[in-house]
């Protein structure tokens, strides 16, 4: 028996309306699945670094049973248009959508479930056919809130729209389950950031699963900073599909939480496709971090580039796959992978796996990884300059993370980032460098 699916399957029971919009086939259908395949375990490839033994005792109320009080200090500093989940439930009070603009759709997606539009709400009757798709089909059934964002063709926009998830207090641990939808028409061009923020300590569980649609001559650029309180728990997927000259510009930092768990699958469809994908891996105290990236180049003349950058203290462990597909007629695509990680202590652990698969002729590929710690000539050259040693790995550690962000070509966004790597990075300033 499964403490943790039961409490899901007390949840689903719950659901105020869980046939509206025509779904309540597919939710059900979508419960069944995950209750009788369970949790996958460590002999499951896709989760033998994230064990689940000791999750899979906890227990979980739905997050709408227990109203949200989020302190208005936590989203001041977020500029609108905005929208606002607090322990996953849209938050009306601290959401602004002034300055959306014109040919843009910012919704939750509760409204479009309340009005009981099946077109509107299509994907969430996406099927999960995998057995280790478990918590993609808890998703499936029990998702009725999230964000809902539309642009239409032409639309151009350099303002970034921000969504906010933050996790507040409550009498219970509380799971959410949301699914989002980013749909850009022809040549729209737009710049999306998701905060995962700490409204205040909390051990709360969130479910998400992102749907990104890119189509021909669309771009976008997607921002997720996961900087949950420290005993939160989030698993969350990205599922984008790119079409003709599309160009996907994405950028993760994993800051936060407990247990983060983030899979970012891309097609790349349309010639011309693009995928610029980089992110942090910060792991401190005894926190879990696991990132795997499947990226598959099915058209020609597509192209990812993947720069990756992890670090590791305190008796933290994070994982990191990089899969790269390209298939038969891909010809003429374009792929790099790198995945550099530092050690800060003796107790903590990266693991690292590098996929590669070509099946296509006249393709330019590279993958790379490794694990090390900081370089001894640069340590010593900066304190041979009178640098004292916390600074001096501070400084290195700051410029090993900061590339990653060379992919947000916004330069305000890029400094309010740096600003909250920066930030994170200080945690790490009592780690000492131990010898291996």
């Amino acid at each position: 028996m499964s403490a943790l699916l039961d409490s899901f399957a007390s949840s689903f029971e719950a659901l105020p309306d869980p046939d509206a919009a025509g779904l309540g086939g597919a939710r059900r259908e979508a419960l069944a699945a995950a209750m009788r395949d369970g949790l996958p375990g460590t002999r499951s490839e896709r989760w033998k670094y994230t064990p689940l033994r000791a999750f899979d005792r906890r227990t979980f109320a739905a997050a709408r049973s227990q109203p949200a009080v989020l302190d208005s200090a936590v989203v001041a500093g977020i500029p609108a248009p905005r929208l606002v989940f607090a322990n996953g439930r849209f938050d009306a009070a601290h959401s602004d959508l002034s300055g959306l603009p014109s040919g843009v759709v910012l919704q939750p997606l509760s409204q479009l479930l309340a009005q009981g539009s099946e077109r509107e709400v299509n994907f969430l009757a996406r099927r999960f056919d995998r057995a280790d798709e478990v918590f993609a089909r808890l998703n499936a059934a029990l998702a009725d809130e999230g964000v809902v964002l539309r642009a239409e063709a032409g639309v151009r926009s350099s303002q970034p729209i921000h969504v906010v998830f933050a996790g507040s207090p409550a009498e219970r641990d509380l799971a959410s389950h949301s699914r989002h939808l980013i749909e850009l028409r022809s040549d729209a061009e737009l710049t999306l950031v998701e905060h995962h923020l700490a409204g205040a300590a909390n051990t709360h569980f969130a479910n998400s699963i992102a749907h990104v649609h890119l189509a021909s001559g669309a771009r976008l650029t997607h921002v997720r900073v996961q900087d949950e309180a420290t005993g939160a728990s989030l698993i969350s997927r990205t599922d984008a599909v790119l079409a003709r000259e599309a160009i996907y510009r994405r950028l993760d930092l994993e800051l936060g939480a407990a247990l983060s768990r983030h899979e970012l699958n891309a097609s790349l469809q349309g010639e011309g496709a693009q995928v610029l994908a980089n992110g942090v891996l910060l792991a401190d105290g005894k926190r879990h971090l696991d990132t795997r990236l499947g990226i598959d180049h099915v058209a020609r003349d597509t192209r990812c580039e993947l720069l990756w950058r992890g670090l590791g203290a305190g008796r933290s462990k994070a994982a990191f796959h990089g899969g790269i597909t390209i298939r038969e007629g891909a010809d003429g695509s374009v792929a790099a992978l790198s995945n550099k990680n530092l050690l800060l202590s003796v107790g903590a652990e990266i693991d690292t796996q590098p996929v590669l698969e070509i099946h296509a002729d006249e393709v330019q590929a590279a993958h790379g990884a490794a694990v090390g710690q900081l370089d001894a000539t640069s340590m010593f050259y900066l304190r041979s300059r009178g640098i004292p040693q916390e600074q001096a790995r501070a400084l290195l550690t700051a410029a090993f993370c900061r590339e990653t962000l060379d992919v947000v070509e916004d330069a305000g966004l890029r400094e309010s980032l740096t600003a909250r790597l920066d930030a994170a990075l200080a945690r790490l300033g009592h780690a000492q460098l131990e010898p291996a």
